[in-house]
């Protein structure tokens, strides 16, 4: 941590008072949703001036700031609202979204079964389920974000709002993957309600996109890897603790929330890289087999 950092935690009991009387919303940029996203065919309005695949992939611009991680972090809220929002993204209402939803909730905790029965991954298996790559609305986290935004740049290290950006990117990439597929999922069962192992590879082959598909592994260990990282961050903890109230005074619950529980997670971990090269190695693989039209792909490893 560089002396930064360290002033912005050594500074954090009293800038956190002021959490309460942050009620200006940070500006962010419009982000398009065109047929660019993920190969989609829906185009939203005019004024929507950003599209998402430059949104998820675009460099950060280095800013003479010291906080230059801000720009990107508006960027992926952009998009993640934009996506979740059905005026702009009709395929939020189809009606495979929610059984795509379902059944991908069962299929990643079945893939997680090992590390749930470990007492001691448990709660860092339930933390990916459940906060980062899971089936959740995560709209009230990220208008919570949003909202104190300006006072996160005070009161977090850099590389810390690094990690909340790569969550809202996972987030926003894996439900963009979700509308694409339930779409594809319209055209190759317009009548079926139920969705099972072999009709979801093949709409996963449909998309296609392996490349962002890698991508999205990437973020899921980026996740990891960050919030691992700020265990070794002295008064990351405390500055957590102190800021319960605080938070939740000002309605900011579910931001708090998210870092609380991922922190806790992975300091009942102990050897993250461990666990996330064990993730790592699992999706790719699984992802390999999809593509490659295996038989039960889903299979132990």
């Amino acid at each position: 941590m560089d002396d930064a950092d360290g002033t912005v935690i050594a500074n954090a009991v009293r800038d956190l008072l002021l959490l309460s009387a942050a009620s200006t919303e940070s500006e962010i940029p419009r982000c398009a949703q065109d047929d660019r996203t993920l190969g989609g065919a829906t185009r939203v309005a005019a004024d929507a001036t950003v599209p998402i695949r430059s949104c998820l992939s675009a460099k950060v611009v280095a800013m003479p700031r010291p906080r230059s991680v801000v720009p990107r972090l508006q960027r992926r809220l952009a998009c993640h609202q934009a996506l979740y929002d059905p005026r702009r993204e009709p395929r939020n209402r189809s009606r495979w979204l929610p059984e795509l939803q379902r059944w991908q909730a069962q299929r990643l905790e079945a893939g997680f079964a090992e590390f749930l029965d470990d007492p001691r991954s448990a709660p860092a298996a339930r933390f990916f389920l459940t906060d980062v790559y899971g089936a959740h609305d995560f709209s009230r986290r990220d208008a919570d974000i949003a909202k104190v935004l300006p006072m996160m740049q005070r009161l977090l290290p850099e590389a810390l709002l690094r990690t909340v950006a790569d969550g809202i990117e996972l987030g926003a990439l894996t439900h963009a993957f979700d509308l694409r597929i339930a779409q594809t999922l319209e055209q190759l069962a317009p009548t079926r309600r139920r969705l099972d192992e072999a009709l979801y590879a093949r709409a996963y082959r449909e998309v296609g996109l392996p490349r962002l598909r890698a991508h999205q592994i990437d973020l899921i260990v980026r996740v990891g890897q960050g919030l691992a990282g700020a265990l070794r961050m002295p008064g990351v903890a405390t500055l957590l603790r102190l800021s319960r109230g605080p938070a939740k005074a000002a309605g900011l619950g579910e931001l708090q929330g998210f870092l609380e529980r991922g922190f806790e997670a992975f300091a009942a971990l102990g050897d993250a890289k461990v666990f996330l090269e064990r993730i790592e190695r699992n999706e790719r693989e699984v992802a390999r087999r999809l593509f490659a039209d295996e038989a039960e792909p889903f299979r132990p490893m």
